[in-house]
């Protein structure tokens, strides 16, 4: 395999991570979430999508007080504030 193909891999996988930003339009600290995910996001590649909690009652259910919460592949890394060791780790980023 040559090199760049095995440099390429990584990144790949990284573009393929998919996280969810749960949150709600009027909130502070979603917003605040959503700006330092930015970078990390864009420096990974990944897809990032948000939703409004207040858009379905069953979302409002399972995140209302906990808002914001970072969802990626299915698993929850932080919510309230960015646990940036965290979410680096599960996009392949480094320290």
């Amino acid at each position: 395999m040559a090199a760049g193909a095995a440099a390429s891999q990584p990144e790949q996988a990284a573009r393929r991570m998919h996280l969810v930003l749960y949150g709600r339009a009027w909130c502070h600290l979603c917003e605040e979430m959503q700006a330092a995910l930015a970078p990390l996001v864009e420096a990974a590649g990944a897809r990032l999508d948000i939703v409004d909690v207040d858009a379905d009652p069953g979302l409002v259910a399972r995140y209302d007080e906990l808002v914001p919460v970072l969802v990626c592949e299915g698993v929850e890394l932080c919510h309230y504030r960015l646990d940036e060791p965290r979410v680096r780790a599960a996009l392949g980023l480094g320290a």
